[in-house]
């Protein structure tokens, strides 16, 4: 283990590694069943499901082991949020245009995934990437951290814990809780969901507050523990108060992996026929999209938290950049072979980066417990979605304390950075959060007339950013 992830150099140990790996797992499982969902468009059961459940943890799995044995980093990869939506939506476009059922054009879209992926592996081993993140302002480059945590606030409370019921949903703690103009208000607009969404604010604070206690005497692995404590609480109000069984699902589970399902849905199913139906400009319009939007997530997510670890250095790079975002663009592609949308960098590492991750020996065990998910993803899904938001907005608070090295009285800093805050928890988007920056700050510099303070790469990357919110197709 130190020869492969050089423990001491990074004053850190075995045990610390693994709490980390187990505590970044926990805030990202969710991610193994909602993938799923989102990409079939919730056909729980179904053999496209469960061949996108096998992707999922199968591609999350291996990308983690990839950047733990290249990189030597502890970030984890899973398909990336907002990318598998938007997939989703262009394969039902795919349906509308050629006709094709929707399983035929989920390959299809598999194919743009693909590309991408190759795409990233070529500009990952030519260094251009890792080009494309020295071209980004330091200034802006410092208020990344902050704006990922204010999105993790913003996930925390305001969207990881959703309550459906008869009267509709999913209803949110902090749009329809917090901001109910009273509790009666509350409780007639959830219906039967108020009392859940009681227990999981409640949950949540208990959560968050624990974790602050023990971070506060300095307790090894705070974030998990808490996240435990937070879960216990959920499993026993739930049993009292509700007179259900946390378990129950466990009874009828199963843990045989579906590998039929996958062989026969999404293994290797590239539909080029399918996907030439829908044009060659269409096509390439989308294959700039997913790259665009997956590239500066990656980035955005790597070189924040890189930051909140103290992985930078006094410019704002990261060592091993490049075999990072090789392991991501490996990621992907092995997600397009087994049938899931962009893998990406999960902002979700900085929890495990908090409980004291510092090498890639984290991302390991993040990784093979998502290959253990395989036959134990019955296990995973019984944490409560409220104990891993005590989590996000722990994490999230202190990414958001990196705010103090911001400049906010040098406009060609501070605007784009108070932009950035803002559109990245508004726009769920780190990618078009850092775009809307990089434009921001090119514009201020130039109308200041100092346009050739701006570098070539950050006026390319703005023009990328320009053509792709006002004329991309």
């Amino acid at each position: 283990m130190e020869k492969i992830f050089k423990l001491n150099e990074n004053n850190t140990t075995i045990r610390t590694e693994i709490i980390a790996g187990l505590t970044t797992f926990m805030t990202m499982a969710y991610i193994i069943a909602l993938n799923p969902n989102l990409l079939t468009n919730f056909d729980v059961g179904s053999s496209l499901w469960n061949g996108v459940f096998l992707a999922t943890v199968i591609s999350s799995g291996i990308g983690c082991i990839c950047m733990a044995l290249l990189a030597n980093k502890p970030f984890a990869m899973a398909p990336g949020m907002g990318l598998n939506s938007f997939f989703a939506v262009v394969v039902v476009n795919i349906v509308g245009i050629t006709g094709l059922g929707y399983t035929e054009s989920f390959q299809a879209a598999l194919c743009i995934v693909l590309i991408e992926g190759i795409v990233f592996i070529i500009l990952s081993v030519l260094n251009i990437r890792e080009k494309i993140v020295e071209g980004i302002p330091l200034g802006i480059r410092l208020g990344i951290a902050p704006s990922i945590g204010l999105m993790l606030l913003n996930i925390g409370v305001g969207s990881n814990a959703g309550q459906y019921s008869e009267t509709g949903g999913p209803f949110y703690a902090m749009r329809d809780f917090f901001g109910a103009l009273t509790p009666s208000y509350a409780r007639d607009t959830m219906g039967s969901a108020y009392g859940w969404m009681v227990l999981t604010v409640i949950t949540m604070f208990v959560g968050l507050f624990a974790i602050v206690t023990l971070s506060h005497k300095k307790v090894k692995g705070a974030v998990l523990i808490g996240m435990l404590i937070a879960s216990v609480v959920y499993w026993i109000s739930e049993a009292v108060f509700f007179d259900t069984n946390p378990f129950a699902s466990l009874a009828t589970a199963s843990f045989v992996p579906p590998f039929a399902d996958m062989a026969s849905t999404t293994l290797f199913k590239f539909n080029f026929a399918g996907l030439i139906q829908i044009g060659w400009f269409t096509v390439v319009t989308l294959v700039i999209t997913f790259c665009i939007i997956d590239m500066f997530d990656t980035i955005g997510t790597l070189v924040g938290t890189a930051s909140r670890a103290g992985m930078v250095d006094e410019e704002g790079n990261m060592p091993n950049m490049r075999e990072a975002l090789l392991s991501d663009a490996v990621g992907t592609v092995v997600g397009s072979c087994t049938g899931t949308s962009t893998v990406t960098t999960f902002v979700e590492s900085a929890s495990g980066v908090e409980a004291g991750g510092r090498t890639g020996l984290t991302a390991l065990v993040t990784g093979i417990l998502f290959l253990a998910c395989m036959f134990l993803a019955p296990i995973a899904a019984v944490i409560p979605p409220p104990a891993t938001s005590a989590a996000l907005i722990y994490v999230g608070y202190l990414m958001l304390c990196g705010l103090k090295k911001v400049d906010f009285e040098d406009i060609e800093q501070g605007l784009p950075v108070a932009i950035m805050l803002i559109a990245m928890p508004i726009s769920s988007s780190i990618g078009h959060g850092i775009g809307l920056a990089l434009i921001s700050y090119t514009l201020i510099c130039v109308l200041k007339g100092e346009a050739k303070k701006v570098s070539a790469l950050t006026y390319v990357i703005s023009a990328i950013f320009l053509i792709k919110f006002f004329l991309a197709v």
